[in-house]
C-alpha cells in the first residue's frame, strides 16, 4: 500500500481489531513474531472494511482471535483521531457476533 491513504486504511482496521481483541483472553507469552503476524493476518483480512464497508467471513474469524496484547499498543490518539467514532468499529464488531465491555481500555481507547 502507497501514500497515507494506505495508512489511514490499516489504522482504521486496526482500531476495528483492537476493539475486537477485548474480547479474546490473552495467552501469556506471545512472541513479537506472533503479534506481528496475527495483525498483517488481520489486515488482509478485513480489507473489506476499508473498500466496501462490509464484514468478511474472514475478518470476522480474525476479529475473534485477536489479542489484546498485539492490538492494543497500536491503538494510539492518532489512530482514535483516524477513526473519530469508536461506536462504528463497536458496531462491527458486535456483527461478528462479539459482544463489547464497556469501559474497557485498550490503547488510547476506553469504550463506552
Amino acid at each position: 500500500m502507497g501514500g497515507g491513504g494506505g495508512v489511514t486504511n490499516i489504522m482504521v482496521v486496526v482500531a476495528v481489531l483492537a476493539v475486537s481483541s477485548w474480547l479474546v483472553p490473552a495467552r501469556a507469552g506471545l512472541s513479537a513474531a506472533e503479534c506481528h503476524e496475527e495483525r498483517r493476518l488481520a489486515v488482509n483480512a478485513c480489507k473489506s472494511v476499508l473498500h466496501v464497508g462490509v464484514l468478511s467471513p474472514q475478518c470476522c474469524q480474525r476479529v475473534r482471535v485477536s489479542h489484546a496484547e498485539c492490538i492494543c499498543p497500536d491503538v494510539t490518539p492518532e489512530l482514535v483521531a483516524i477513526i473519530g467514532d469508536i461506536n462504528r468499529a463497536i458496531r462491527l464488531v458486535e456483527r461478528c457476533g462479539r459482544r463489547v465491555p464497556h469501559h474497557f481500555k485498550c490503547g488510547s481507547i476506553t469504550t463506552p
